[in-house]
């Protein structure tokens, strides 16, 4: 297998502090880095997912007037970004504490497993999926 693993996610946001709060405070991932390219007036953090040197990872970026992601998440290229949680449903209940709607919990047909969609603050469609 010539792929090892998903290293990271690249996410541009409109909002850089918002953005960084969101994913580090209410989703609590762990800041790896952060810099600011002052040439390109971009932050540039490094976010990690679970533990270890070998965790995958989300690279959040900002730049001066983004344009807005074009539609819903059925247009060609990528869908949404799911993250593995152990309970779907605790993880809805913390998302609701900080005033983040969050669809129905869904059953996969296939799996069985719980899952449900949120957004960040950008509406970028986020998944969470039991297992």
């Amino acid at each position: 297998m010539l792929l090892k693993r998903i290293h990271h996610v690249a996410i541009i946001c409109s909002d850089y502090q918002r953005s960084k709060s969101f994913y580090t405070e209410i989703l609590g991932l762990s800041v790896i880095a952060e810099n600011y390219r002052p040439e390109r007036k971009s932050y540039k953090l490094d976010l990690r997912i679970g533990e270890g040197d070998k965790s995958d990872q989300i690279e959040l970026f900002s730049f001066p007037d983004p344009p807005a992601r074009v539609s819903r998440p059925e247009a060609a290229g990528l869908r949404h970004l799911a993250f593995a949680v152990a309970d779907v449903a605790a993880f809805i209940e913390h998302l609701q504490k900080h005033q983040i709607p969050c669809e129905p919990i869904r059953i996969d047909e296939f799996t069985g497993r719980k899952f449900t969609f949120f957004q960040d603050p950008d509406a970028l469609p986020l998944e969470v999926y039991e297992g």
